[in-house]
């Protein structure tokens, strides 16, 4: 009888020989032979069920290290260009390991989400655990599912939390990965459809009770792919972070910088300082001060902290959580400007004249430590003649002189004439357990405006500093509406019986005379959304083609670098022009600055998206105990299958099918954004008034359902309940009906 191996005898060998890790090879290795081999086959199943070895077919591995040939997926590209992929059954309780992609010249162009056959060999002291070779493609990223796993004897069902998608997915009994009924879970593509015409998928994350209010943000981090852990090496990083100190600093520690935030603000990225100018030559005049958190100095290219700030792009806020661009110990402690504490800053000191205009600026790489940090409610107070025990000291010598160089950039902006759009922030709040306690609007104080001002004028110094000494960066660019969405606006300012002129170079003092006609108008909401619409994105570009919307010839975003990279790069280009340092813009990244701005303006893209699911699925959850009641509101849109309703107070927005309009055929005019009754001529338009019944609200996706009851505070018209073609003689008439609305519009505007 051969003497057994012990168990970690067994574990060693497969270690060194992992493609013999059969029972057959094993029992060789050892010299097992005949009944032995039923003691060493329980020696392999107490290893497995103690969770050393995982049984794939016949052969054993350790689930704490990959097989040599892996299937692979391919992630995004790191900063530097170096490709990497993931490995897709990694069953292991560490976390799972990365894969350097080292591929030869005749191998294809590989691209994120790419599946791949790899052969691996395990690497010792690099940030990745493996190196991998390619042996074959095998496919492209299979499409991700994000739903609720039901659990049946056939394996199950997954409902999708997209909202507006009802199709369902086949889940094979052993394609569960062990989910339980009712769990919120993330699936893939994993085949044709079936019997039942279902596509077929299999899960591959359980992410737990969707009914807890805090899975909100958690369905809309993996729906849009956000990052919110960060690697080990760049928490490493900054957990070996130290203050920075004053050498190669000029010392600001004495310039009263405050910091003005939400009351609820976990960092301070910025502080602001103003006076009046004693140069005579300057009557009027002041000098401001903006101050922002030297992130460069910590984060430095090429380092792990900046190939995660980079594939991150910018931090996104949700109502119960924020998932940061750098780990909290840089932005909320060395990179946060808290009071009373040396910080490392770049400063800015700005000079403007009388009439509010920049006349001069010079940048600075400064030491400085805030007197005070304060909120934006206490800071109102207190000019308004209500200060409190921090501000009182603070008033004549601080906080008044902001106010006057603020009031001055005022009349400034008046002349410039950015967009002026009405457009005031939701607020959700939240209790201890994450439930919505109030939905409410922001209010707008001059505080919010003296910092918004004083940032711009700050961006602005730096995109002036940077062209003027020749320097690559990143411009934050907008552009001006397309002719397709300004005909769309005028059409909709018709129906509201105003007008935006036509035939002349467009500029935002012309929308800016519509916004204020519409001001005491019922459409004021409408319009303002409708001007926002027509729009283009901003983004952020190499070049220089303006800011339309601030009315802007150069901008670049300088004031926020602890939650977007732009800002950083811009630090960067600074540091670099002035020559104040080795951690300035390096000639690699100036390289890739065009890449930088698509990469960074994708994930800004993405951002916005979450926020707005998240927002969309706590007002969802918010008013989910109210199906069945009458609410007001507004259309804010029209599209074939109905209507959009933006609802008062909270400022959901409810979708009104066809259905439960009226049981007529109605027509969709596209160019008109309208829908017409085929029976009854009911005209339903952009901009009336409503009065609705929540008749269905779905949580998980955010989706709100109403029921017309009146329009423009009339009952609806009986309709023949004939469904079929639209009845051409009514059809017309309200058409005709439209039109002599629109010719009487433009008289009184005459």
């Amino acid at each position: 009888m051969a003497c057994l191996p012990s168990k970690q005898d067994i574990l060693d060998w497969i270690a060194e020989n992992p493609t013999l890790t059969a029972k057959r090879d094993i029992a060789k290795a050892f010299g097992i032979k005949g009944a032995d081999r039923i003691d060493l086959k329980r020696l392999l199943r107490r290893l497995e069920e103690d969770g050393h070895l995982e049984k794939r077919r016949k052969t054993y591995r350790d689930p704490d290290k990959l097989p040599p040939v892996s299937v692979l997926q391919v992630t995004e590209p790191s900063k530097d260009g170096d490709l990497y992929a993931r490995p897709l059954e990694w069953q292991g309780e560490s976390p799972e390991p990365a894969v350097l992609l080292v591929l030869r010249a005749a191998d294809p162009a590989l691209g994120e989400g790419d599946r791949i056959l790899a052969r691996l060999q395990p690497v010792r002291g690099e940030a990745h655990a493996y190196e991998g070779r390619l042996i074959r493609r095998i496919g492209t990223n299979p499409r991700k599912i994000l739903g609720v796993f039901r659990k049946s004897a056939e394996g199950g069902r997954i409902l999708p939390v997209d909202k507006g998608v009802s199709r369902e997915w086949r889940v094979a009994p052993g394609a569960t990965h062990g989910a339980k009924d009712g769990e919120l879970v993330e699936a893939e593509q994993s085949g044709p459809k079936d019997s039942l015409g279902l596509p077929r998928a299999r899960i591959v994350t359980r992410l737990g009770d969707p009914s807890q209010p805090r899975a909100v943000s958690l369905i809309a981090i993996h729906q849009h792919g956000l990052r919110d852990d960060f690697p080990d090496d760049a928490i490493a990083e900054a957990d070996g972070m130290t203050p920075a100190g004053l050498e190669g600093r000029e010392d600001l520690t004495d310039l009263p910088l405050i910091t003005i935030d939400p009351s609820d603000a976990r960092d301070h990225d910025d502080a602001v300082f103003a006076e009046p100018d004693d140069d005579p030559k300057n009557r009027g005049g002041h000098i401001v001060w903006v101050a922002i958190a030297d992130v460069a100095h910590y984060v430095r290219p090429g380092s792990a902290l900046d190939r995660e700030a980079w594939a991150r792009g910018n931090s996104t806020y949700f109502p119960d959580r924020v998932v940061p661009m750098l780990p909290d110990r840089l932005s909320g402690d060395l990179c946060s400007l808290h009071e009373g504490v040396p910080r490392a800053t770049l400063a800015v000191r700005m000079v403007i004249n009388a009439r509010g205009e920049l006349t001069d600026s010079r940048f600075l790489r400064a030491l400085m430590k805030s007197p005070a940090a304060l909120n934006y409610e206490e800071v109102q107070a207190a000019v308004d003649g209500q200060p409190n025990d921090k501000t009182e000291p603070l008033l004549e010598p601080v906080l008044k002189p902001l106010y006057a160089a603020y009031n001055t950039l005022v009349a400034a902006r008046k002349r410039r004439e950015p967009l002026d759009l009405d457009l005031p922030e939701r607020r959700i709040v939240l209790d201890d357990q994450g439930t919505v306690q109030s939905v409410a609007y922001k209010d707008r104080m001059d505080a919010h405006r003296l910092i918004e001002e004083f940032m711009v004028l700050a961006n602005v110094a730096a995109a002036k500093t940077l062209i003027a000494k020749k320097s690559p960066l990143l411009f934050r660019v907008h552009e001006e509406p397309s002719p397709e969405k300004l005909d769309a606006l005028r059409e909709t300012a018709e129906a509201a019986g105003l007008t935006l002129a036509k035939g002349q170079v467009l500029k935002t003092g012309h929308l800016n005379r519509l916004l204020h006609a519409a001001a005491d108008h019922d459409d004021a909401e409408i319009l303002n959304l409708a001007v926002l619409r027509s729009m283009t994105q901003a983004y952020y570009s190499p070049q220089n083609f303006g800011h339309f919307g601030l009315a802007l010839q150069a901008y670049a975003h300088f004031t926020s670098p602890i939650r977007r990279y732009a800002d950083l790069v811009v630090h960067r280009a600074l540091i670099a022009a002035h020559g104040w340092g080795d951690d300035g813009l390096a000639p690699d990244e100036i390289e890739r600055l065009a890449s930088t701005a698509e990469q960074i303006s994708m994930t800004e893209r993405r951002s916005m998206e979450a926020e707005r699911d998240t927002t969309d699925r706590y007002l969802a959850a918010y008013l989910a105990d109210r199906v069945g009641t009458e609410l007001e509101g507004r259309i804010s849109g029209i599209q074939r299958f109905g209507a959009f309703v933006r609802l008062d107070g909270t400022g959901a927005d409810g979708l009104l099918p066809v259905r439960e309009i009226g049981h007529e055929y109605f027509h969709f005019d596209r160019s008109n954004h309208t829908l017409t009754g085929s029976d009854s001529g009911l005209l339903i338009e952009v901009g009336q008034r409503v009065l609705v019944r929540l008749s269905e609200v779905v949580p998980v996706t955010g989706g709100i359902m109403l029921e017309l009851l009146e329009l423009d505070g009339k009952s609806l018209p009986t309709g023949s309940g004939r469904r079929g073609r639209p009845a051409k003689r009514k059809l017309n008439r309200a058409k005709k009906k439209a039109v002599r609305v629109k010719r009487k519009a433009r008289r009184k505007q005459g």
